[in-house]
């Protein structure tokens, strides 16, 4: 899966101006910066600006340098996953507090060919969440904001249909909290 950057774009040159020359290079550097939400992650460089990004903008980075490099077989993928504690013991105390075994989280990571790769930290592997997806999508680097949102809702509105104390502002803001809790 590994590839030589050329300075072909944006994001090219970003790795090229740290001395970074290939993906799998990349790819650790992204792994190895600190999980944060992003001040603007409408920007393709906000992982680069703010030194530290979320499973969106650290996967969407690798997948734009990869369309750069003319290698459109690694794609970018949103999962829907069941996010408890046994995944994240972080978030234990909110689903407690809400009643909840799990939420469904909007998780993103590649797939390159028919292997899947999840470089949120330097020790996330995609086997440790693969038994919890509950949906995929493939979607573009630019889809980060706005479509892998509108996906994420469109999965919580069909998971509290049998839920009665939530609804979708309700969850999503439990959602919000256990996402505060993962950046403490």
């Amino acid at each position: 899966m590994n590839f030589t950057i050329e300075n072909k774009g944006v994001v090219s040159n970003e790795f090229l101006k740290k001395g970074i020359k290939d993906f799998k290079g990349a790819c650790d550097f992204i792994s190895k910066l600190p999980y944060k939400r992003n001040s603007n992650k409408k920007s393709v460089l906000c992982v680069f600006e703010d030194k530290a990004g979320t499973c969106s903008t650290k996967h969407s980075t690798l997948r734009k340098l990869a369309l750069e490099n003319d290698r459109n077989d690694i794609k970018l993928i949103v999962g829907i996953i069941k996010m408890d504690a046994e995944y994240t013991k972080k978030i234990e105390n909110t689903l407690n507090e809400y009643g909840l075994e799990y939420i469904p989280e909007a998780h993103n990571y590649l797939k390159i060919e028919n292997e899947y790769y999840d470089f949120t930290n330097p020790n996330s592997l995609y086997s440790d969440l693969e038994d919890k997806i509950l949906e995929e999508k493939e979607i573009e680097y630019n889809e980060i904001n706005d479509e892998k949102i509108k996906i994420h809702k469109l999965f919580l509105e069909r998971w509290i249909q049998d839920k009665p104390k939530f609804d979708l502002e309700k969850i999503w803001e439990v959602r919000e909290k256990c996402i505060s809790d993962l950046q403490n």
